[in-house]
């Protein structure tokens, strides 16, 4: 066999490198199999000291307790919260009063509670048992960024009216936020959309009606020119609607609370309008 032969027979015969050969691992003398059990001890280690770094600095943290507040803007935890939530835009109506400026005299006890009764369909009535207007919101409110983006719309009155039914099955309240103009209304009720699941309208107290704490109940926003009316509807005793429970007609019913927006339209636009 000549020598080239011999050159390309001891090629081919060569053991393949292995992945785990490191140049300057292997001028050292380590054989491969050394070198891949080095590199393993060597990994297990550096994830090992990376986990008690990192345990160190959360313990370096310190626990978050959130800091103590007091006033409305707490998350109420002994107040109902409604269970779904759905919002509607200011029809064309109500443009003559879109601005604060254009409506500018402030409402009255006498004006919104008026009506002692409100008559819908079915021989529906809802009786008024307390009633309250505030010229700070805030105090009608919880849940902070509520509270933020009311003040923010410089929400200058808080009218809640509770109702409930004849015969004491449903309770209900309805609050008119008098606010800037027709932009912050707008932006409120879509706002709500989600903003209600971590605030909403405080229940007003009474012998006569409440809100079970945990009860279901249902919640709808309007924006009516620069107010947005805010109904919330549900059974005494906290359960669920069945079929005998009408809700869409106990909504319609509650919101005859909002005839003294409609006044302040003709008021402005005349009745002709």
């Amino acid at each position: 066999m000549t020598g080239p032969q011999r050159s390309r027979r001891r090629r081919r015969t060569r053991p393949p490198r292995s992945d785990w050969q490191f140049p300057l691992l292997t001028d050292w003398g380590v054989r491969p199999e050394r070198q891949k059990l080095l590199v393993i001890v060597t990994s297990s280690i550096a994830v090992l000291a990376a986990a008690v770094a990192l345990v160190v600095v959360v313990a370096s943290l310190g626990s978050y307790t959130p800091e103590s507040r007091t006033g409305a803007a707490i998350a109420q935890t002994s107040s109902a919260l409604p269970q779904t939530f759905h919002g509607w835009a200011s029809p064309k109506l109500f443009e003559p009063i879109s601005d604060r400026a254009e409506d500018a005299e402030p409402l009255t006890a006498k004006e919104v509670f008026a009506q002692k009764t409100l008559t819908g369909e079915k021989k529906l009535r809802l009786r008024l048992v307390a009633s309250k207007i505030e010229a700070d919101c805030s105090a009608a409110l919880w849940g902070e960024a509520l509270i933020e983006q009311v003040s923010a719309a410089e929400c200058s009155q808080a009218a809640r009216g509770l109702y409930t039914s004849a015969d004491g099955r449903y309770v209900g309240q309805y609050t008119l936020l008098n606010l800037r103009d027709g932009q912050a209304a707008a932006e409120l009720v879509e706002s709500l959309k989600t903003l209600y699941r971590g605030g909403w309208t405080l229940p007003l107290e009474s012998a006569k009606a409440a809100f079970p704490g945990s009860g279901y109940t249902e919640a709808g926003g309007y924006a009516l020119g620069h107010y947005v009316g805010l109904v919330w509807i549900g059974r005494a005793d906290g359960a669920e609607p069945t079929a005998k429970d009408d809700y869409v007609s106990l909504a319609l019913t509650l919101r005859g609370a909002e005839k003294p927006v409609y006044q302040r339209v003709v008021a402005i636009t005349g009745p002709g309008s």
